[in-house]
Parts: structure tokens; sequence; C-alpha cells
């Protein structure tokens, strides 16, 4: 049997090289040609799967090791009878970490009290929920949207979007879907946009095109949009410099790149490709992870910054920034291989949980507020 897979997918040789000869390529590297031996294919989320890379190959099984599934055309491997898995809520808590860092940045520089603010989250599936979980830890007033969830359980709790719009922060984690009953594809265009209070803030860390990037950055620039955090781009990576200019933090999409998640994505496909062929999962990934490279921090509850330095020294968003920023300074033809090249090369982040925090006094808010941002406390 042969496997061919994505390079970046961690483990991938551990795991399925007792199942079968593994190649490993470079995402964007994935042709038709390379698969016409292969049985089964394993991606992330740039590689394009549809009838264009697969027709005429014997591949028959294929997983992405991500979340999101809009670069796989499951129409085209249903009518071909290829099965199909992902990997659901993989690396949920790296994208509710990645938010809280952002929200902590965006409070240091603007001055901002966020537990006088409201944050609108748009999607409250595995991400949502953490993110949810997290924002209220940091004292932060929620308002929830999930047109699907509102459909299927009549839970009062999820509200139109035109709560959403009343919002100071507004958070997208949603799929992208471009029809159907719940198109996602510019939900955030210039009339949402326009809609929301002036000095509003936009975080997207979902899909690129959930959010008109044009619109967007128009309305940077006239100030009705005050700030806004993106990790993920249109037309990636062909990204607009001029937005990432005018952004506040702007990641080269990495929020959910944490090593755990990473990891448990490869899991999750092996799983399901150990379903597909009736055999019983043996691989564990535990014993091949890395200690953390903080696995204990001592916090004073007295310093004012206690919870941003807790936060912040486990993981520093805005070196991700300055890394994706460099991309201004590199020639137009050449950013997009640079932009990929930030994914590749991304260094290996832990999440919160991986670290134990000792308070150097008792402190029983700090303590609850920190558990619920992730951190396993002492």
């Amino acid at each position: 049997m042969k496997i061919i897979a994505d390079e970046n997918i961690p483990y991938v040789r551990e795991a399925f090289g007792p199942l079968g000869e593994v190649v490993t390529l470079p995402g964007r590297a994935m042709t038709r040609d390379a698969l016409l031996g292969a049985d089964v294919l394993l991606v992330r989320s740039i590689t394009k799967v549809n009838r264009a890379l697969l027709e005429g190959t014997p591949v028959r099984f294929v997983a992405t090791a991500t979340i999101g599934e809009d670069h796989i055309d499951k129409a085209y491997l249903s009518e071909k009878g290829i099965a199909f898995s992902s990997a659901p809520g993989c690396n949920a808590n790296s994208v509710g970490d990645y938010i809280v860092a952002a929200l902590l940045v965006l409070a240091e520089k603007h001055r901002l009290d966020l537990t006088k603010m409201t944050l609108g989250i748009v999607g409250v599936g595995n991400v949502g929920k953490r993110v949810w979980a997290r924002a209220e830890a940091l004292g932060i007033t929620c308002i929830l949207n999930d047109p699907p969830l509102a459909e299927q359980t009549g839970d009062p709790r999820y509200r139109p979007i035109e709560e959403i719009q009343t919002c100071d922060i507004v958070t997208f984690h949603v799929p992208l879907e471009k029809q159907g009953p719940y198109p996602t594809w510019h939900m955030a265009d210039e009339v949402f946009l326009q809609s929301l209070p002036p000095g509003g803030i936009i975080i997207n860390s979902s899909r690129g095109p959930v959010v008109d990037n044009d619109a967007l950055l128009r309305l940077l620039r006239q100030h009705h949009i005050h700030a806004a955090v993106l990790d993920v781009w249109e037309n990636e990576p062909h990204l607009d410099s001029a937005l990432l200019e005018n952004v506040d933090i702007g990641t080269p999409h990495i929020a959910g790149y944490s090593f755990d998640g990473k990891v448990n994505g490869t899991r999750q496909i092996y799983e399901a490709f150990c379903a597909f062929l009736g055999i019983a999962p043996i691989w564990d990934p535990a014993p091949l992870l890395p200690a953390p490279e903080i696995p204990e921090l001592q916090i004073d509850p007295d310093h004012p910054k206690a919870l941003d330095s807790a936060v912040h020294t486990v993981y520093d968003i805005m070196r991700d920034d300055a890394a994706l920023r460099g991309l201004c300074g590199v020639p137009a033809n050449e950013r997009a291989a640079y932009f990929d090249l930030l994914r590749k090369k991304y260094p290996r982040r832990r999440e919160f949980f991986n670290t134990r925090v000792r308070l150097t006094r008792p402190d029983p808010c700090l303590v609850q507020r920190l558990r619920g941002i992730g951190f396993t406390m002492e």
C-alpha cells in the first residue's frame, strides 16, 4: 500500500509506516502524476483535492489533518466512492490560546478594559466553544451566533446576527461555505462591517474569504473599524500587503498550528484510516511528544500584568506578527513562497495546558482566570 502525505503532518511516518509505504511531499507539490501509484492521500489545508488531482488514480482513502474541509471536493469523493476523513476539533485549544493572546495585546495597545466589552462569537463549534470559555474567564461578556446550532437545538443562547453587530469585538470561527442554507463566504462584507459600532474590532482565524478583505481595508483606513486581527487572508498565499500594514496583528494562518493540535490531527486521521481498514489502532503519539519548552512558570499575583505575562511568556503572538510583516520587505514575486515558508518552518508552539503555573502567594481569582484560559495550576 502506498501512502502519499503532506510533509508537514507530524509523525506521519511513525503512525502510517506500519500500514504501508509512506512518501511525503510539500502540500503544493501534490500532483496527479505523484498519485498514480497511490492508495491513500493525506493532506493539510493547502492541497486542493478534487477531480483534477485524483481522476484516474487508484486513491481510495483521503484524509485532511485539519478541521477545515473547504479544500476538499467531497462531492467528487462521494461520486467516486473514495473514503474521506478530517480532524474536527484537533486544534481547538490552539486557536483558543491564540485568541486569548490577541485579546490581551489589543487590550494593552488600545487601553481596553476587556471586562467592560462584549465579544461576538460567530460559530460555536469545537473552536468557538473554547474561545467562549476562555473569553468568559477573562471577564468578557460573550454573545453567541450559530444559525445551524440554533436550528438544531432551539437554544435561546444562540442569538441572531443583528446582536453580533452590536458587539465591541467580533471573532469568526466558521467553515467556508459558498452555498447552502448557511453561506459564510464574505459574511463580513461591507454592509456587515459598516453595521458594527464605530471603533469595532474584527478577528478572523477561520477562513480568509469569510471577511471581505477589500472592504475591511477600506473601513480600517476610514477608522470605522478600529482594529483587526487576521490570521487568515483572501487569496492565500497571495495576501494583500496593504491590508497587512493596516491590521493590528497579522499572522500566517497559524492560529491552529500548535504542535499539540497538529499531532492531534495526525492521530485522528490515523484512527479514521484504521477504521477504514477494519483494524484496531495501536499507534500512540504520547511517548513521542517532546517536553514543553516552558513546563513551569512562577507568577507574582501582585504584578499588575500577571496574567498577560503568563500568556506572552508561553506564546508571544507578536513574534508571529513580526515574522509575517517581513513579507512587505520581500519582492512581490517572492511573497507567496515567503508566506508558505513561514508556515512550513513554524516554530514549535505548545498549548497553555502544558505549562504548570505556580503563584508566589495564594490568589483564588487569578488561579480561576489562569485555569479558565487553559493553564494547569499547581
